[in-house]
Parts: C-alpha cells; sequence; structure tokens
C-alpha cells in the first residue's frame, strides 16, 4: 500500500531545493560507465563478504531481506527504515550532501527520480543488467524508472486508479455499480445526495497526487523533462482544464465533499457514511479495509469512470522503485539487492500479499497466489484480480519535472486552495502553470 500526500513533499522540499539549487551529488558522482558487467564480475562479487546499507519504509521487508541472504550468504543487509517520505528524502539529501552516509541501497518513488538523476546522485543499472528487465515488468511502470539515458530503479508498486464504492449506499440511490462514465458520475453524485445525503465521493485540496493521476487518466501530459536542462510545463492545458471544470460544477452543486484526506475527520467520514465513493489506486482496497472495518462487506470496486463511453483508459496514484545510489562501492551486489527484492518470485508474491503493496511484475500480477483471493470486505470479489486488469490500461506515458517538491507547494497555494475554499479552479489551474513555469527558469531550466 502506498499513498502520498502535501505534507509529506513538503516536508523535504527546502532540502531537495538547496540540493538541486547547488548541483550537489552523491560522494563520487554517477558512473559514467556503460560496459556492461559480467557473469563472472557477479559472480565474485556476490561471493564476497559485503554489508549493504538499504533505506526504506516499507514495514517487514526483513522478510524479503532474508530471502536475499538466504540465497547469497556472503551478503548482508542493514534494513533501515526511514518511516516514510517526510523523514527518508530529507535524511536522504542530507546524507548527499555532507558526502557520507549514504545508503547503497533507497526506495525511491517514481516522481522523485528525475530530482535525484539530476544531481547525479543514481546508479545507471543498464551496465548491472536492469535493460534485460524490461519485459518482465507492466510497460507503463517500466517507463517511469527509465529514459534514453538509462535505467534508474527496479519498480517495487504502483497504484492504477479504480472506483471502490459502497454497494448499499449506491442501490439506495438507484445506482448500479460503478457510474461507467465521468457524466454518469456526476449524475450519480446528484442521485446519491438527493436520496441518501451522502457525498458521492471527497475531492481533497491537500493531495496533488490524486489530482495529477486525474489528469493522466485524462490523457494529459502536464510534464517532461530530457533529463537535463529542459522541462516541459502543461498544467493549463485544454485537458487539464476539462477535468478541472467537471470538479468545478460538482463543488458549486455541493455533490462533493472537499475535506482534507487521510485525516482522523476523513476516516470518520468513510466510516459514517458521509462519502459514497473513494477514487483511489490499488493500494487502496487494503488501506480502507483496515481503517473501515465496520463497513465490511459493504463495498465494491469497480472502475474509474471513462471521458468517453467505451473506452477503458485509467491513470497511476502514488508507487515507488528501489534505487541504487552512486555513491554506493558495492555496486554490482546493491543492484542484486534491488531486483532481487523486486524481481523474485518468492520476494514479490511476498509483497503483493504481506505488505499489501501492488506488484509491478507481469508473474505477479498473474500468479493465483495473489489474484485468486476473496475477499469478504468486498462482498467476496477477486479485488486484486480486478486492479491487476486495470494495470495494463493505464496511460503508458507520464513523466516527471525534476522538482516535483516546488510543484506539490504551489499546487498546495493554487488548486488545492481553491478547492479547498471552493474559489475558481481554472484560474488556480493558470496560476499553478505560472508559478511552475517561473521557477523552472529560475532554476536555469530551458521551459517550453
Amino acid at each position: 500500500m502506498k499513498f502520498r500526500n502535501t505534507a509529506l513533499a513538503l516536508a523535504s522540499g527546502a532540502t531537495a531545493l538547496a540540493l538541486l539549487l547547488s548541483g550537489c551529488s552523491a560522494s563520487g558522482g554517477t558512473t559514467d560507465s556503460t560496459k556492461p558487467v559480467t557473469q563472472a564480475e557477479i559472480d565474485k562479487a556476490m561471493n564476497t563478504p559485503t554489508t549493504l546499507n538499504f533505506w526504506t519504509w516499507v514495514p517487514d521487508i526483513q522478510n524479503e531481506v532474508n530471502l536475499f541472504e538466504k540465497k547469497y550468504p556472503k551478503i548482508k543487509v542493514k534494513v533501515v527504515n526511514t518511516t516514510g517520505g517526510a523523514q527518508h528524502y530529507p535524511k536522504l539529501r542530507a546524507a548527499l550532501k555532507a558526502g557520507k552516509g549514504v545508503p547503497d541501497v533507497a526506495q525511491m518513488e517514481y516522481d522523485y527520480i528525475p530530482s535525484f538523476t539530476q544531481t547525479k546522485s543514481l546508479l545507471n543499472l543498464e551496465p548491472y543488467g536492469a535493460d534485460k528487465l524490461k519485459s518482465e515488468y507492466v510497460d507503463w511502470v517500466w517507463n517511469q524508472v527509465s529514459n534514453s539515458s538509462g535505467v534508474w530503479g527496479i519498480p517495487q508498486d504502483s497504484g492504477p486508479l479504480g472506483t471502490l464504492y459502497r454497494d448499499d449506499i449506491f442501490k439506495q440511490a438507484g445506482l448500479s455499480g460503478a457510474p461507467a462514465t465521468w457524466d454518469d458520475f456526476a449524475k450519480a453524485a446528484a442521485a446519491v445526495k438527493s436520496k441518501t445525503g451522502s457525498y458521492i465521493t471527497d475531492l481533497p485540496g491537500n493531495d496533488m497526487f490524486q489530482m495529477i493521476s486525474f489528469f493522466w487518466q485524462a490523457g494529459a501530459k502536464p510534464f517532461s523533462y530530457d533529463g537535463k536542462k529542459t522541462v516541459g510545463v502543461d498544467l493549463d492545458s485544454a485537458t487539464n482544464q476539462k477535468v478541472v471544470s467537471y470538479w468545478q460544477d460538482l463543488i458549486d452543486k455541493n455533490l462533493v465533499a472537499t475535506d482534507p484526506d487521510f485525516t482522523d475527520a476523513y476516516y470518520q467520514g468513510l466510516a459514517q457514511n458521509k462519502y459514497a465513493s473513494w477514487l483511489v489506486a490499488a493500494w487502496g482496497p487494503v488501506f480502507l479495509q483496515g481503517t473501515v472495518k465496520s463497513t465490511s462487506g459493504k463495498w465494491r470496486a469497480g472502475d474509474i469512470p471513462q471521458w468517453t463511453a467505451g473506452a477503458n483508459v485509467s491513470g497511476n496514484w502514488g508507487g515507488s522503485s528501489d534505487a541504487v545510489m552512486a555513491a554506493t562501492k558495492n555496486p554490482i551486489a546493491a543492484y542484486e539487492l534491488a531486483k532481487f527484492i523486486n524481481n523474485d518470485e518468492a520476494s514479490t508474491v511476498m509483497l503483493a500479499n504481506k505488505q499489501f503493496l501492488f506488484p509491478t511484475t507481469n508473474a505477479t500480477l498473474t500468479d493465483p497466489k495473489f489474484v485468486d483471493q476473496k475477499s469478504e470486505f468486498y462482498g467476496g470479489q477477486q479485488v486484486n484480480k480486478f486492479f491487476a486488469g486495470v494495470s495494463s490500461t493505464v496511460d503508458k506515458k507520464f513523466e516527471w519535472l525534476p522538482y516535483m517538491d516546488y510543484v506539490n507547494s504551489s499546487y498546495t497555494n493554487t488548486l488545492g486552495k481553491a478547492i479547498a475554499n471552493h474559489g475558481d479552479l481554472k484560474a488556480a489551474l493558470a496560476q499553478w502553470q505560472q508559478q511552475v513555469v517561473s521557477y523552472g527558469k529560475q532554476q536555469g531550466f530551458t521551459v517550453k
């Protein structure tokens, strides 16, 4: 399970921006070697007594590490649980700036990868064989860790979008299943409010990544980055204007709530029938199940509404990889650790079933041990199988800027603020665009 919120990114913003401005990188810089590592070199490294430091926030990942150490008894791994982005990235950037204490392997969310490649802090994994793994992963997920310059992490989890809805509330409103289109969703919102008093869903002003997932699902391409000094910012596109105008209408009619998410009040709203659905990623089902146990059996999973009737397109919200830091003195062993955790069959199934991270490998997404489970909380539905099918429908190409910390803080003061205050969303979208463009230019990027 994985979720993102504004506070997480803002907490690391100041350090991130300072590093970007100063151009600091890991001690020793990034490797420029493109010579493939040989099997003999791999065998030697994996049979040499070595200690690796691994920074992550995944609970109980020591279980997967134990599998790795059993296969490679000469390699010992020290796991440091950094508790998540609010602590993880500031610690990592501070270590990079100091040039000491940098881990060998670090968990890295997809949207953070460009900022670390910008400072030359990540090891290009192509020479170590990562490029050969491409076909084993969902294509759009692989695009999140790779570009024309290299492979910068091994995918760990992802968050294809779907709809979790209260079947009982929907039926009370005369609805059968998740709305097929966004037009249907708007009509359903009116029916739910008038017949049950519930809001059909909540649109929080404090969660940029949910909004970006809606942009992604609509086919927008708000960001681009060439890996060097040119970025593209198209937040105020016609597609995104369509998305925010849609939500503006529902907000103005008081058909959706605009409460901050992932708060005690929000959880109570989910449990007490305030929200009849949650437009959320594939990590949502387990999260919801643990949060509102009293509503067990009342929820179902369905597709995200479509902009075009008959279409079948999703977006993504969240996800992370394990990246090897350029400062590592044990690049082969570090790469093998990142690869094993996120590619070994036993490890990936364990991540999915024990840590509840939504899989990124094609093998795990079709493994009966994962997809055949039935959930009592969702009325016996095979929710894993459902979202495994959704994963293949995510728009394949989506990029990030190398300063997403700033993008997030700017969102809070523009579009997020407008949502929370029921203001003018299109005007706020234009303001967000202007701020992100101006900031990019200030940092020396060519903005197109």
